[in-house]
């Protein structure tokens, strides 16, 4: 069951990065969208500095919803995903493999941008470690919930949009404490201690209740 689990996550990420357009749209749009915050702000640098972690996390999480139609909607198109869901692998193990996949060629590529794009908006580099701590542990919450918007849709045709619509109330939670860890002067003492196991707690119930929820919504949207 490991090895069909792990060649899952292999075969989505190989496809990721052959077909193209997902970790490089999303790290796309997440340069557009920061850049152009200056020029809505102006050039006051320290205000800036103020709000780059809270722009960051909210700029990465409208890149992270751009992929989620990807997830299994070819695998739907081609048939692949029927095929799945008779093997011998549970659904809820290739619900969470998909969410791995996703993390790896969408999450992973927006936390290592995150603090590069963060100079834009002089974004102290004393803050970086904590901003990169806190997108490591709260991306994957974003990609095991968003399958399950994603799995909601997956018999819409072109539900991007509207899957995207149903996780962005689930993503608050992993903004807030996101947010609140990395915007910290340390992600290790006070309240940033406080938020960044609040985003370690929010991200493991993420990574249970994930790929449950998707399994029942594509049992029920593929019977």
């Amino acid at each position: 069951m490991m090895r069909a689990f792990l060649s899952l996550i292999r075969r989505d990420t190989k496809l990721a990065i052959r077909i193209g357009g997902g970790g490089g749209m999303a790290v796309f749009f997440f340069l557009v969208v920061i850049s152009i915050v200056p020029l809505g702000v102006g050039p006051n640098l320290k205000l800036l500095g103020q709000i780059a972690p809270g722009m960051l996390w909210v700029a990465l999480l409208l890149s992270a919803l751009l992929t989620l139609d990807r997830l299994f909607q070819a695998d739907f198109e081609d048939g692949s995903l029927d095929v799945m869901m008779a093997g011998a692998l549970p659904l809820e193990f290739v619900a969470a493999a998909k969410a791995v996949s996703h993390w790896l060629t969408t999450g992973m590529p927006l936390v290592i941008a995150a603090p590069l794009l963060g100079l834009l908006l002089n974004l102290d580099v004393a803050a970086f470690w904590p901003l990169i701590l806190a997108m490591l542990v709260g991306t994957p919450a974003l990609s095991f919930l968003g399958t399950v918007g994603a799995a909601l849709t997956v018999s819409v045709r072109r539900g991007g949009l509207l899957a995207s619509l149903l996780v962005i109330p689930f993503y608050i939670p992993v903004l807030i404490f996101g947010v609140g860890a990395a915007g910290g002067a340390s992600a290790v003492e006070g309240a940033g201690r406080q938020s960044l196991l609040l985003l370690a707690a929010v991200a493991l119930v993420s990574l249970v209740l994930g790929p449950v929820a998707s399994a029942a919504a594509l049992r029920a949207n593929l019977r």
